[in-house]
């Protein structure tokens, strides 16, 4: 697995890298925003460790760009660490929201839990949904709207797999973390209404509005799948 790892100030760079290859991860290192991109399209990269406060871009408007062509983890390393600062970088496409100072160790388990390969698929539903509009693939880890792939990221994924896996179902927000991100997803409850968000941006379209995921008030989330 290679990590491209984009950060300004050079020691704390240092200390993830090194952090990283104690942990088998081959890595690449940018320390700005451009240099990221430039690495991103010409490599083979599983996951990027992203600050936000870089020269040339932003990291905020590097993961947007990253979002547009790919939906490869990206983990968000800055000292911005309001809620409002989290939910921001998630509504950017991140998966995952670090805030300085870190733990290493615990910057380890984020990215092994963004990597890890989900040890069964069976809770992750396949084939068709929405009216048959949307096709869920769980080997790509890909929606598709019509034949066409939606750019979601890893999180947004499973999050509607698992709506989908049980449609008549509404889902808490607690249950949706637990089922679809694991035990190892450390951050607000709320976060899971900005994927949806997320979601619904995506899939919308006239008629469907709400991107198939419908609100059941004071409770949670269930797709909208009716015939």
């Amino acid at each position: 697995m290679k990590l491209l790892i984009v950060e300004d100030e050079a020691s704390i760079a240092e200390v993830v890298i090194a952090y990283a290859k104690r942990e088998g991860y081959e890595t690449v290192y940018a320390s700005d925003g451009l240099e990221a991109l430039e690495i991103f399209r010409n490599d083979d990269i599983d996951l990027v460790v992203l600050d936000l406060m870089l020269p040339k871009l932003n990291g905020e408007e590097v993961c947007r760009r990253i979002r547009e062509h790919s939906s490869v983890p990206v983990i968000m390393l800055t000292a911005k660490s309001s809620e409002a600062d989290v939910v921001s970088g998630l509504d950017t496409g991140a998966n995952d929201y670090v805030s300085k100072p870190f733990s290493p160790r615990v910057l380890m388990a984020r990215i092994r839990a963004q990597l890890r390969p989900r040890e069964s698929r069976d809770s992750i539903a396949s084939g068709l949904c929405a009216d048959g509009r949307i096709e869920i693939d769980p080997e790509r880890v890909e929606l598709r709207k019509d034949g066409v792939p939606v750019p979601v990221t890893k999180s947004e994924f499973l999050i509607f797999s698992t709506l989908a896996s049980r449609p008549i179902r509404t889902w808490s927000r607690e249950e949706i973390i637990r089922t679809a991100l694991g035990d190892d997803y450390d951050g607000f409850d709320r976060t899971i209404d900005t994927y949806i968000k997320n979601l619904r941006k995506k899939l919308a379209e006239p008629g469907h509005e709400n991107g198939w995921i419908k609100t059941v008030y004071g409770f949670g989330y269930r797709l909208d799948d009716e015939k």
